[in-house]
Protein backbone atom coordinates (compact mmCIF):
# COMPACT_ATOMS: atom_id res chain seq x y z
CA UNK A 1 0.00 0.00 0.00
CA UNK A 2 3.03 2.25 0.90
CA UNK A 3 4.43 1.56 -2.67
CA UNK A 4 1.42 3.18 -3.99
CA UNK A 5 1.60 5.99 -2.42
CA UNK A 6 5.41 6.99 -1.60
CA UNK A 7 5.87 6.17 -5.37
CA UNK A 8 4.42 9.16 -7.19
CA UNK A 9 5.24 11.26 -3.98
CA UNK A 10 8.83 11.02 -4.94
CA UNK A 11 8.50 11.97 -8.24
CA UNK A 12 6.83 15.28 -7.18
CA UNK A 13 9.65 18.32 -6.93
CA UNK A 14 9.45 20.06 -3.54
CA UNK A 15 6.77 17.81 -2.10
CA UNK A 16 8.70 17.48 1.36
CA UNK A 17 7.24 20.95 1.95
CA UNK A 18 3.90 20.19 2.48
CA UNK A 19 4.42 18.09 5.82
CA UNK A 20 6.35 21.43 6.79
CA UNK A 21 2.97 23.62 6.46
CA UNK A 22 0.92 20.75 7.82
CA UNK A 23 3.33 20.58 11.56
CA UNK A 24 3.31 24.53 11.75
CA UNK A 25 -0.42 24.96 11.05
CA UNK A 26 -1.11 22.02 13.65
CA UNK A 27 1.29 23.66 16.20
CA UNK A 28 0.33 27.25 15.73
CA UNK A 29 -3.67 26.58 15.63
CA UNK A 30 -2.53 24.71 19.16
CA UNK A 31 -0.44 27.13 20.85
CA UNK A 32 -3.29 29.60 20.14
CA UNK A 33 -5.27 27.21 21.48
CA UNK A 34 -3.77 27.13 24.72
CA UNK A 35 -3.02 30.61 24.83
CA UNK A 36 -6.92 31.87 24.83
CA UNK A 37 -7.75 29.32 27.07
CA UNK A 38 -4.99 30.36 29.11
CA UNK A 39 -5.84 33.96 29.09
CA UNK A 40 -10.06 33.77 28.90
CA UNK A 41 -11.81 35.37 31.47
CA UNK A 42 -13.40 33.23 34.01
CA UNK A 43 -16.43 35.21 34.05
CA UNK A 44 -16.56 34.38 30.38
CA UNK A 45 -15.98 30.83 30.81
CA UNK A 46 -18.58 30.18 33.41
CA UNK A 47 -21.52 32.67 31.34
CA UNK A 48 -20.74 29.68 28.40
CA UNK A 49 -20.43 26.77 30.72
CA UNK A 50 -23.84 27.42 32.10
CA UNK A 51 -25.60 27.90 28.76
CA UNK A 52 -26.93 24.86 28.43
CA UNK A 53 -28.77 24.71 31.98
CA UNK A 54 -30.03 28.41 31.14
CA UNK A 55 -31.76 27.27 28.07
CA UNK A 56 -33.08 24.80 29.78
CA UNK A 57 -34.78 26.64 32.15
CA UNK A 58 -35.89 29.17 29.70
CA UNK A 59 -38.15 26.56 27.92
CA UNK A 60 -40.03 25.59 31.10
Amino acid sequence: MLKFIKGPMESIEGVAIYPMISLLIFFFFFAGLFWWVFTAKKDYINEVSNLPLDLNENEN
